[in-house]
């Protein structure tokens, strides 16, 4: 699902976009794979034993509820969770929004940022992908998990903030103060207030930790 271009400012220009990596799925299929073979294996024992006809069907209506709704909330919400998760870098700000009924998102100017790191372990690397951590200013560090790619996305942003100071727009987004030569996005010690931050939805896995 392509990020919508009408939410982005008057000449805004998409560098990235990425949906969170397949892993975070991993963890609600097997449980509906599982609840699935549970469900067949109670209606195997159902078969053999001796209920009656109406007894039966009951029965398999209660296990055909319960599977529907184990296939609704360990399939179909994490896959529409998924798809509508959205992380995307332009030349502007940093994008990231997530939500199925209520959507909430955070955007931060790529002026404002101080430090952009990245970690993944050794299974992280095997899946290419990892948490991306992003500060700005005074504030805590965003953690966004199971961003694909995790090394290009931050070499990425790092050049976007780089282009920042190559355009001498360090003034406005206290980006650098003679840091960024020593691999860093700089870390300034000026405030800053006014980035959106509103969540309100806790149905996502994939959303970031800060």
């Amino acid at each position: 699902m392509a990020y919508p271009r009408e939410n982005l400012a008057p000449g805004e220009r998409i560098v990235l976009h990425r949906h969170p990596h397949w892993k975070c799925l991993l963890g609600p299929f097997l449980l509906f794979v599982l609840v699935s073979a549970v469900a067949g294996l109670l209606a195997g024992v159902i078969s053999s034993t001796g209920l009656t006809s109406t007894s039966a069907t009951v029965a398999y209506i209660a296990i055909g509820v319960l599977w529907a709704a184990a296939a609704i909330w360990f399939f179909v919400r994490p896959l529409v969770s998924w798809k509508t998760t959205h992380f995307v870098l332009t030349d502007r700000r940093v994008i990231f929004r997530n939500g199925i009924l209520t959507r909430s998102g955070i955007d931060i100017p790529i002026g404002r940022i101080n430090t952009v790191e990245f970690r993944h372990g050794l299974v992280d690397r095997m899946l290419r992908t990892g948490t991306l951590m992003i500060e700005s200013a005074s504030d805590e560090p965003l953690e966004f998990a199971d961003i694909p790619q995790v090394e290009k996305v931050h070499a990425l942003l790092y050049h976007e903030v780089l282009d920042i100071v190559d355009r001498g727009d360090v003034g406005r987004g206290d980006v650098g103060r003679g840091d960024v030569g020593r691999g860093d996005v700089g870390r300034g010690d000026d405030r800053w207030d006014d980035r959106r931050d509103h969540r309100d939805d806790d149905a996502d896995p994939c959303r970031p930790r800060p």
